[in-house]
């Protein structure tokens, strides 16, 4: 048993929309919770006009009853408010009559730093927004509703998840760049606390909580880089200053340090687990690079597009839904059951027989 998330849909289409496979029946969804951390994605200093255009708001259409999931797939919408004003480029069949409102003209001048040239040379496309339409970001608004339910899911084991930008100089960083048409990066850190010994597996790579927790968040748009725990710093360490010695006392088994950021060998050891993002400095610039037309074959100007001078604090909400995914599939494949109770049940019979609790 494990969860599974789909995500489809463009930046400029009707909607996005995820399907998450994996729930057991029977867990409350708040909808206030989804559109919560959905209204903290737009936030953030330095974001663009587009996320007042953008009100997003969860809608579900298949999954949930009377607000508690029904263990089949849950299928969740963000509607795209600005969507009417790309209606006939974002057509999904031919369009009929005049073409009308945005984007209405091929674009085949790639952006640096963005998909289009990669997508445009992988897929063979003569319209780069054929691309850049679902690579955009504007894509993490489904991916973070799915992590909003795996939260709930985690808080019924007692797991909780929270992040924070790395940093006190970031709003000083975003204006200087804002100053000159530029734009910043930054660092972002997500906690789990709560989460058990022995999540994820030593078995085969693909189980390795650390390479799924790395991989889930470096799959996210702009991130370069991942760390758990203390990562590159340890790099530069002597093995007696690296490791996390094992101490036991009136809680149990424990650390007295965290270097390993919660896990061990590819398993959570039962400290709270910690990874790290590095985001890049976002692309779409109203200073453009340089770029060369794939129509005619002539160096121009990468075109100017509405874009946020950061997003690292949306980045922490769409770490956070990252990484909730991930646990929240390795709990489930740990703890299996078709119900929430039976899967509470195996999580308190598990606890009981490795004699463990959360700090």
């Amino acid at each position: 048993m494990t969860l599974e998330l789909v995500v489809a849909g463009e930046s400029h289409g009707p909607a996005l929309v995820a399907v998450v496979t994996g729930l057991p029946a029977g867990l409350v969804l708040e909808q206030d919770a989804i559109d919560g951390d959905l209204r903290r994605r737009q936030q953030g200093y330095g974001r663009s006009p587009r996320q007042q255009i953008e009100t997003d708001e969860v809608e579900v259409l298949a999954g949930l009853r009377h607000g508690r999931t029904l263990g089949t797939p849950l299928a969740l919408v963000v509607r795209n408010r600005d969507h009417a004003n790309w209606a006939w480029s974002m057509s999904p069949w031919p369009p009929e009559g005049e073409p009308s409102g945005k984007g209405t003209k091929a674009m085949t001048l790639p952006r640096p730093g963005h998909a289009d040239l990669a997508g445009a040379l992988k897929f063979g496309l003569a319209d780069l927004r054929d691309a850049l339409e679902h690579a955009s970001a504007r894509h993490t608004a489904a991916a973070v509703a799915a992590g909003a339910v795996a939260k709930a899911l985690l808080a019924e084991i007692g797991i909780a998840v929270a992040g924070q930008v790395v940093g006190d100089d970031l709003e000083q960083r975003i204006d200087a760049a804002r100053a000159e048409r530029d734009t910043v990066g930054g660092v972002v850190e997500v906690r789990a606390r709560g989460v058990p010994p022995g999540l994820g597996s030593y078995a085969t790579r693909e189980q390795r909580l650390d390479a799924r927790l790395a991989g889930a968040v470096m799959g996210i748009q702009a991130v370069k880089g991942v760390e758990i725990g203390d990562g590159f710093e340890i790099a530069g360490l002597r093995g007696s200053q690296a490791h996390d010695e094992i101490v036991r006392d009136e809680r149990g088994l424990h650390r007295e340090t965290n270097r390993a950021g919660g896990i061990e060998a590819g398993v959570s050891n039962g400290e709270e687990i910690v990874v790290r993002a590095a985001m890049k400095p976002l692309p779409t610039l109203m200073r453009p690079l340089r770029s060369v037309d794939l129509e005619t074959g002539q160096p121009a100007e990468a075109l100017v597009e509405r874009s946020d001078v950061a997003a690292v604090e949306a980045l922490v909400v769409v770490a956070e839904a990252g990484v909730a995914f991930e646990l929240a599939r390795a709990a489930r494949e740990k703890l299996g059951g078709d119900s929430l109770v039976d899967f509470v049940n195996a999580h308190r019979s598990y606890l009981e027989r490795i004699d463990w609790s959360p700090r």
